[in-house]
């Protein structure tokens, strides 16, 4: 009969550990978890602070008398690992005072992250500043809430976890400032997508400060210093900067690390050191486009691999394909979804890369509830591989990130994303669902169909002598603002007055979306005029350059 430890519960072990009872019913599993609780939902921590989820129970998805009695799987909460032999394949642990020792015959460490806590002087006296990461994470937040007088938040750092604890605590009813050190909210994200995250936070009271960072906290963390010498009051602050590999117990036992202090394993799961494996957030995972060693803390990835190495271990072997990293957030009444590689990420990667950007409809404009999508695909104009996706919209962006995640697994390219056959009926979805609108603006830039430019380009193309010309309504200028240099034709003017355009001069047309101003592009090439299309159009530069948009 064999014995498995497994270090850590949560996804990763939690996942190891009942797929290998099922696969072995005579093994002995023993699962020790140095919190107090082996298995619950980390993610849902934030939704707990607001009431929007009310029972903490509702947090705890299983508990070790269940676990026991339905897998025969001995779970030990408080138990630390602190020690592991390999030569003698015995693991150290501490419970309360007592040290134990547990001999094995496979090890599986998957002991998470932590949050990153950055030396900031004065934070180790502040009274006030936590992280979340964990059930009696949430348990000291709580108490700080109803036992102290609270009416200023602050967030440290505005990515996926930090966005939803300030919605969480705006819902609360607090004064909540975001503060974050990148130039925009939600770091994995472009600027562009960021920035209708950014406009749905300052809509809903949320004041944003970027290229910020906390340098000095005073007063037990009452007020906070940052960069530039401005002060906030904050009476409760939530640093939410990032995690690292919880590597410490890998580390003292000679496990090789890598990229970033995460735990290298091989395709099967497997460390350094003979029958020990490792999965979850502490490992260092293969970014499946690149082909680099990354680190990507996500649940779903844990979950996975905690299954695959159990199969492992039991003789099915099953490889290690690594992650691309799929995440979406709600932030009040608008998400924002990421999979694959950022433009700027598939930049830094050295990649090929062209960019478009297409608004649609969450389902059928004319049925009531429509609300707008904005979709953004990074891919390959040679090859037309898929490098990455975002999206930003009140509804509907879970359905097509997840549908762009999976072409991206799949192999799919630029040109198969208009055969895809999508559920539709005017509740659900569109004819021509947004997914396949982008796959079919891709394939007109790959195939030279269309030029586009991007937002961050048109103030240089612009002095190179281009000609920006909008080809929206009067009506939609007066109510929506417009460009300071921009010619005005209507699109359904344009072919009756191609003669007044300039011949030698270059356009870029711009119209609301993108897709009035794509028909205004092949109007002019095909009257031997140079155009391109820009890119996202007068919505999407609105949205990241409110200031350079002249309004009527």
């Amino acid at each position: 009969m064999k014995k498995i430890i497994i270090v850590g519960g949560v996804a990763g072990g939690m996942s190891a550990a009942t797929r290998l009872r099922r696969l072995n019913e005579e093994a002995e599993i023993i699962v020790l978890e140095k919190g107090p609780f082996v298995s619950f939902a980390n993610c849902g921590l934030p939704y707990y602070v607001s009431g929007e989820i009310s029972e903490k129970d509702s947090l705890l998805i299983q508990t070790p008398e269940a676990l026991k009695a339905r897998f025969n799987i001995d779970v030990r909460p408080l138990h630390e690992a602190i020690k592991i032999d390999a030569k003698e394949k015995i693991v150290t642990i501490k419970h309360k005072e007592e040290l134990l020792e547990e001999s094995y015959d496979y090890l599986i460490l998957s002991p998470g992250a932590k949050p990153f806590i950055p030396p900031i002087k004065g934070l180790a006296e502040a009274k006030n500043a936590f992280s979340l990461r964990n059930v009696p994470d949430l348990d000291r937040i709580m108490n700080h809430l109803e036992k102290e007088k609270t009416k200023h938040a602050t967030v440290i750092g505005a990515g996926f976890i930090g966005l939803e604890m300030a919605e969480n605590l705006r819902h609360r009813g607090l004064e909540v400032t975001v503060v974050e050190k990148a130039p925009h909210v939600l770091p994995p994200l472009d600027e562009e997508m960021a920035a209708y995250v950014k406009k749905e936070l300052i809509r809903n009271g949320v004041k944003v400060m970027t290229n910020q960072s906390a340098v000095a906290f005073q007063n037990e963390g009452k007020e906070i210093t940052l960069e530039d010498g401005s002060t906030l009051l904050s009476d409760l602050t939530i640093l939410s900067v990032g995690v690292r590999p919880e590597n410490t117990l890998a580390e003292s036992a000679g496990i090789e690390l890598g990229f970033g202090g995460g735990i290298l394993v091989d395709e099967n799961y497997q460390t350094s050191l003979p029958d020990i494996y490792a999965v979850g957030d502490a490992i260092v995972v293969k970014q499946q486009i690149t082909g680099e060693d990354a680190l990507i803390a996500l649940a779903s990835p844990a979950n996975r691999q905690g299954r695959q190495v159990a199969d492992a271990i039991s003789g099915h072997r099953r490889k290690n394909k690594g992650s691309i990293g799929t995440a979406i957030v709600r932030v009040f009444d608008s998400s924002a979804a990421s999979t694959g590689l950022s433009e700027r990420a598939a930049k830094q990667a050295g990649l090929d890369i062209q960019v478009v950007h297409v608004s649609g409809k969450d389902h059928a404009g004319y049925y009531p509830g429509a609300t707008d999508v904005l979709l953004k695909l990074i891919f390959n104009p040679k090859t037309g591989a898929i490098y990455g996706a975002q999206g930003v919209g009140e509804k509907g962006i879970d359905k097509r990130i997840d549908i762009l995640a999976t072409a991206i697994k799949a192999g799919l390219t630029i040109f198969d994303l208009p055969e895809l056959e999508l559920t539709y009926a005017p509740p659900f979805g569109s004819a021509k669902d947004p997914v396949n609108m982008i796959g079919y603006a891709a394939m007109n830039v790959a195939e030279g169909l269309s030029q586009n430019i991007q937002w961050y380009n048109l103030e240089d193309e612009l002095k190179k002598g281009k000609v920006l010309l909008d080809v929206r309504n009067p009506l939609e200028l007066k109510n929506n603002g417009q460009f300071k240099n921009a010619i005005h034709i209507p699109l359904d003017e344009l072919r009756s007055r191609v003669q007044e355009l300039d011949a030698s001069k270059s356009y870029i047309i711009t119209c609301h979306s993108g897709l009035r101003s794509y028909i205004g592009e092949r109007i002019l090439k095909q009257a031997n005029l140079g155009a391109e299309n820009l890119d996202g159009a007068f919505s999407l530069y609105n949205t990241v350059k409110p200031e350079e948009i002249k309004r009527v």
